[in-house]
């Protein structure tokens, strides 16, 4: 076992211990020296086996949980499509021939999914109701939801091109408390920022996976030796995101929250050792250390960092501080309006006033009214209508 490789290669490649597999005179001498330690060490009453039970190995994990993830979402996002029954309480859909599951006009949801209404009761972010109505779960319940196809298939790509190979190297645990950890970041800084819109998806927990790719390559650094080509990776999967976050519907600050909490995580639950990886019993000093001291001193400060973020931003949210008032455009981060589509996702909400066969409309949120000529007109007529005085 002591002179085995790694059982697998890192997250990232190979570590230097296996770089090379050609075979060069040293090595035959060096065979030779092992066959006489073997010889020492049975005659010293001890296998060289047992002897080796000392030696630090990647360990390879069945990946298991993130795809149990991944069913989730998807079948969270089927109920939430069956429930957002578009031909029945709204009228103006898109693909009409899925029946109930059809999406929302592409003006109200380009993301090619359900009603903000239908998020907010499935359990959107909503901080009006988490401040005051005392629903904090929703932090948590955000997560679990999408505003499209599009934003479901990105995420849920990502999450098993990222997901599955990390929780192969670092275990079912450690990956499960970064996804869940990272998403409750994201929906503090998004809650804080989005003040009025509904906030829904998996986003910041997939961006505090990435988070913590990159800061696992930070505290792990000389164990491995293709660096470059995976943070230009990363680099290339967070701008992809951060694009797609400045469409309505998608939360560029639980992204942003997200990372953020993801990376600091990753230097307190991905760290590797960079010692140990050999027996120490016959060393002529102390038994050294697994870990160096940046890698201990980028722990103790990330964990301090991460306790103080989780501390200042709960006390902030429910003392229903608005970042926004500190910060005139970082709304900007997280959409930008067009003439294709509004940034205000809050739900619509309408008077409306029946004489004869005159229904006159008026949009709650921006003020603007209509006259219609209908005579009877279904709710589902009216709150189509009213969507769209609304946009």
């Amino acid at each position: 076992m002591g002179e085995k490789d790694s059982e697998t290669a890192p997250i990232w490649g190979r570590t230097r211990q296996s770089e090379s597999n050609n075979i060069h005179r040293m090595d035959v001498e060096s065979s030779a020296l092992s066959e006489q330690h073997r010889s020492q060490n049975r005659s010293r009453g001890g296998s060289y086996e047992e002897r080796g039970r000392g030696v630090k190995e990647f360990r390879s994990w069945f990946s298991w949980l993130i795809p149990c993830f991944v069913i989730a979402n998807v079948v969270v996002f089927v109920i939430t499509m069956y429930v957002n029954n578009c031909p029945k309480k709204s009228g103006d859909c898109f693909a009409g021939f899925l029946g109930r599951f059809s999406f929302q006009s592409t003006k109200e949801n380009p993301l090619l999914g359900p009603s903000s209404l239908t998020l907010r009761t499935m359990g959107g972010l909503d901080v009006k109701k988490v401040v005051n109505g005392d629903e904090g779960w929703r932090l948590l319940s955000c997560n679990w939801l999408h505003g499209g196809v599009v934003h479901l298939l990105v995420n849920m790509l990502t999450l098993l091109f990222i997901g599955m190979r990390m929780e192969r190297e670092f275990g079912f645990i450690r990956i499960g408390l970064l996804y869940l950890i990272s998403g409750f970041g994201g929906s503090i800084l998004s809650a804080l920022f989005l003040r009025s819109n509904i906030s829904v998806g998996a986003s910041g927990a997939v961006f505090g996976l990435l988070g913590g790719m990159l800061s696992e390559i930070f505290i792990n650094w000389t164990i491995y030796t293709n660096k470059v080509v995976t943070i230009i990776t990363l680099v290339l999967i967070v701008a992809v995101n951060l694009g797609l976050g400045v469409l309505p519907g998608v939360d560029n600050f639980a992204h942003i929250g997200g990372f953020a909490t993801g990376f600091l995580l990753g230097f307190v639950l991905l760290i590797r050792p960079h010692y140990g990886w050999i027996n120490q019993r016959n060393a002529p000093a102390a038994k050294p250390h697994k870990y160096n001291i940046c890698q201990a001193i980028l722990w103790t400060v990330s964990l301090l960092l991460l306790l103080g973020w989780f501390i200042a931003g709960l006390i902030s949210l429910f003392n229903n501080v608005d970042g926004n008032k500190h910060c005139s455009w970082c709304h900007y981060l997280s959409c930008v309006p067009t003439s294709r589509w509004s940034c205000n996702r809050e739900p619509a909400s309408c008077t409306t006033t029946q004489l004869g066969n005159q229904l006159s409309i008026t949009c709650l949120r921006n003020g603007k009214s209509g006259s219609y000529i209908l005579a009877n007109p279904s709710d589902s007529r009216i709150n189509s209508l009213c969507v769209q005085l609304c946009r």
